[in-house]
């Protein structure tokens, strides 16, 4: 809940941080970026700790050093110490989610598998979809720091019924030596690649400096690959690759997430800068998601246990394919009754996702490498949400960038010179009208109308794409299995 939670949370908080510590736009940007680079880099090679030394040790020690570097975000007075405890958080943070599954995986038996990561699951989407509610009202009423201390009591109730509850379950032919070449030859290919997606739209795609990291990337990962077939113990065995329901839910979970996490984050945007809500009432209007998600989890996880994971996944992407196609379709004057009936579908449809294709991908995997297939997922997810956001901010970028000149002359606004039309562009990217002080009243609402109706076009086409990726994850969908590995959970384990 603590990692899912702070991927979201912490956008509603920045403004205020941004006010209080004097920081730049881009400093700000770091405050997110930092903590989701932190985390990508370093999951498979944090499931892969968990799989040497147990998965009991290494979550615990991820529980404190979240909430101990949590504490510390809320006690920093300036913006490079926030940056630089985000970092941590995403270290920790890397340690924890890898070793729940691992622990998830070596605890429950086959047939009650799907039940347990139905649970996860509900607590890690309605944390996601639910992180802009509790950060309004916590920004709104108490301060910024807060968003970061409530991680406090949280790790610390984590770690009293961690110490006390759970178990080490150890494989028998657990990996006993560390590949540290190959972490470091993943760790700077994913390190390139979640750079390049981040600093793609400052750069611009086709800048040299973003095809020089994705080519590093290309080139780290086929160096890692070459590598893996060379030692004995590796980092990622790659006959892991073999097994076509893993690799399928590996790549559902990169599509899932482009599809889910980059339409989302045009959503918030919609709803505070074109409908004009405060962050507590856009995530109030998100409860529909939320709902479904907590809803139909454990529903999915009872439904993939009786039938299997193929049609339950297949079924989710058409319907989060419809549901976006819905989104596609909101406008200035949309009512909060259709809003819901989107949302709500989107949260339906992603709940069976995320079950089926964590157990797809945990379940599949040896239950010696049930850290290491932890990590996947979560990277999986990660990666899918960085492209996300950075493939979709791009079409939503060259729709808006293509339209507003257009559609301001059609207004028959005061013409623009070169750069204040960049200006305007980039204010009505995020749903933002670009009035100035002292603009005339009748002047100021219909550059806001222009504004509004580029930044929905953009938005449309956005979610569009959105839909396609998810139509091509319904195919994806129908290559996956249960876990042929998964008999082994809770009977195979040794306990320690």
């Amino acid at each position: 809940m603590m990692v899912a939670l702070d991927g979201t949370i912490v956008a509603i908080a920045n403004p205020a941080i941004q006010k209080d510590l004097g920081a730049s736009f881009a400093d700000v940007q770091w405050i997110t970026n930092g903590y989701f680079l932190a985390l990508a880099v370093t999951l498979i090679t944090a499931g892969k700790l968990g799989d040497r030394f147990g998965h009991r040790q290494t979550f615990l020690i991820g529980v404190v050093g979240f909430a101990a570097a949590s504490g510390a975000i809320g006690l920093s007075d300036s913006i490079a110490l926030v940056v630089t405890f985000r970092v941590f958080q995403g270290l920790f943070g890397a340690l924890l989610m890898p070793a729940a599954l691992g622990l998830l995986r070596a605890t429950f038996p086959a047939e009650k598998l799907n039940m347990a990561i139905g649970i996860w699951g509900m607590v890690i989407g309605a944390s996601t979809a639910g992180g802009p509610i509790l950060g309004g009202l916590l920004v709104q009423h108490v301060s910024w720091q807060s968003v970061f201390f409530i991680n406090v009591p949280v790790g610390v109730a984590a770690l009293v019924l961690g110490l006390l509850i759970l178990t080490d379950h150890r494989a028998q032919n657990a990996p006993r030596s560390f590949d540290l070449p190959g972490i470091a030859l993943l760790s700077g290919a994913m390190f390139c690649l979640v750079w390049a997606l981040i600093k793609a739209p400052a750069w611009g795609w086709g800048a040299g400096l973003t095809w020089t990291f994705l080519g590093a990337s290309v080139l780290g990962f086929a160096l890692f690959a070459l590598w893996e077939t060379r030692v004995a113990e590796p980092l990622i065995p790659l006959g892991l690759f073999r097994s076509v329901p893993l690799s399928a839910g590996v790549v559902l979970m990169v599509l899932m997430a482009i599809a889910f996490l980059g339409g989302l984050f045009f959503v918030t945007f919609y709803l505070q800068n074109v409908h004009g809500m405060s962050p507590v009432d856009a995530g109030l209007h998100l409860l529909p998601l939320t709902g479904m998600m907590i809803v139909g989890s454990p529903l999915a996880g009872a439904l993939i246990t009786k039938t299997g994971p193929r049609i339950p996944l297949a079924g989710g992407m058409a319907l989060t394919a419809i549901s976006m196609y819905g989104m596609s379709t909101l406008d200035t004057g949309t009512s909060g009754g259709v809003m819901s009936l989107w949302f709500a579908g989107l949260g339906l449809g992603l709940a069976p996702v995320m079950v089926g294709a964590t157990e797809v991908i945990v379940g599949n995997a040896p239950m010696e490498l049930s850290g290491v297939a932890g990590g996947l997922q979560q990277a999986a997810m990660q990666i899918g949400g960085s492209l996300g956001t950075a493939v979709l901010g791009a079409v939503m970028a060259s729709k808006v960038d293509g339209d507003l000149a257009g559609n301001w002359a059609a207004a028959k606004l005061p013409p623009l010179t070169p750069a204040q039309l960049d200006q305007a562009s980039q204010a009505v990217q995020v749903g933002a009208a670009p009035v100035a002080k002292g603009t005339p009243p009748e002047l100021a609402a219909k550059i806001t109308t222009v504004a509004h109706d580029t930044f929905i076009s953009g938005m449309s086409l956005a979610c569009l794409v959105a839909a396609v990726v998810a139509v091509v994850a319904v195919f994806v969908a129908l290559l996956t299995k249960r876990g042929e590995n998964a008999d082994a959970a809770g009977a195979g384990a040794g306990h320690i």
